[in-house]
């Protein structure tokens, strides 16, 4: 069914990389959401009204707003489309972002309101009319919901939407909450034990618990999170390939939305070698990663080699920092002599919640090299780690 779909709807489908393709597939999963949430929406408000279940017309609500969260991303992917202009130069694929929090806090506020009414079910209780067309319609909606749940995720994984999969997550997610409302009719009918406003209470619970996640989930991009380990040790890797390149560090990178991956980082070459070969390898390097759909910008941090007293520095203060947490690297180290003291220059990077202060760590590294060297003073700056890199890459 779902590659039938494919075919049907989406021109060029295999060329997933190409954004109007990926904007193709968003659609087609927009308005197949829409279409199976109404149905099912409309089938359990019949029979929720019909036997006054209050779990059954939960779980109607809850594809309301399913239906709802079609339509957000439908828009979603439709905006992310938009060229970029003056004003965003970077494109408007963070459309896609936003879409997916205001569909969390529409699941939030549903939630919010079948835990109200389920509540007040409990309080005020009602007999709910048992009919094999409710216990039809809930196994039904199981059903689809599975193979929604199938389809958003193929789709998700096929162009690599984070919102997509997210969807089929809650399409799961919602088949759960419908079998707990089908398993609570069936006992209150063949039990006489009445369920159904406590299951109502676990069915908003399980909503409020996706919510959360969902918000979470949404923000995180928007907010800038850290790039995965797998693509920043890929990165790493592919970088270190190239002729000439001693080491990498302070990786950076920024995510305006699908398929709108920029990024900087450090590149460290022999000093000594001639700067019109090192920069050619440099655009070599930015150009191969454009060609890959990242816009990668390289600085290129010259490092001595012909001189072992500096490298013998660089490895001894590695090892030092690395006594001290093994999370701290160091970079961009030389060594500048004068007639009384040699000021050794580099810059250390820390992780994140760092327990020591600045000025700590500072004094701290001072102090182990002035141990074994007292004519030399550490001149250190401390950098945050934005995309941790392996020290492999960062110490040479």
């Amino acid at each position: 069914m779902t590659k039938l779909l494919i075919k049907a709807f989406i021109k060029n489908h295999k060329n997933v990389r190409e954004p109007s393709v990926r904007t193709a597939y968003g659609k087609l999963s927009g308005w197949v959401g829409i279409v199976c949430n109404l149905i099912l929406c409309a089938g359990k408000f019949f029979v929720g009204a019909i036997s006054g279940s209050v779990s059954v017309a939960a779980d109607a609500a809850n594809n309301l707003s399913d239906a709802a969260s079609s339509i957000i991303s439908l828009l979603g992917f439709k905006l992310s489309e938009k060229s970029a202009d003056d004003e965003h130069p970077y494109g408007h694929a963070r459309y896609e972002y936003i879409s997916g929090f205001i569909i969390a806090v529409l699941v939030l506020m549903i939630g919010f309101e079948l835990l109200r009414g389920s509540i007040d079910k409990i309080i005020s209780p009602t007999a709910v009319e048992f009919s094999w067309v409710t216990i039809g319609v809930l196994a039904a909606s199981i059903l689809i919901k599975l193979w929604l749940m199938l389809f958003n995720l193929k789709i998700g994984k096929l162009i690599d939407s984070g919102a997509l999969q997210a969807t089929a997550a809650d399409s799961r997610n919602d088949s759960i909450s419908t079998l707990v409302v089908l398993a609570a009719a069936l006992i209150s009918h063949f039990c006489s034990v009445e369920l159904d406003g406590y299951m109502g209470v676990l069915v908003a619970a399980f909503i409020l618990y996706s919510g959360v996640n969902l918000v979470r989930e949404a923000m995180s991009p928007l907010l800038g999170k850290a790039p995965d380990e797998e693509m920043v040790e890929e990165i790493r890797r592919k970088i270190m390939t190239y002729d000439g390149v001693l080491g990498t560090h302070d990786l950076m990178v920024h995510d305006y939305g699908p398929g709108r991956m920029f990024a900087s980082v450090h590149v460290e070459m022999a000093a000594e070698r001639d700067v019109l070969e090192s920069h050619d390898v440099i655009d070599n390097i930015e150009h191969d990663f454009l060609q890959s759909g990242l816009n990668l910008v390289v600085h290129f941090d010259p490092i001595v080699t012909a001189d072992a007293a500096v490298g013998d520095m660089r490895h001894e203060i590695a090892q030092i920092v690395e006594r001290i947490d093994e999370r701290l690297s160091i970079h961009d180290l030389r060594m500048v002599p004068g007639p009384t003291h040699t000021n050794v220059i580099f810059d250390c990077v820390v992780p994140h919640k760092f327990s020591m202060s600045e000025e700590e760590l500072k004094a701290e590294i001072s102090r182990f090299v002035q141990l074994a060297h007292p004519d030399h003073f550490c001149v250190i700056t401390v950098e945050n780690s934005y995309a941790p890199m392996p020290k492999k890459a960062e110490v040479n």
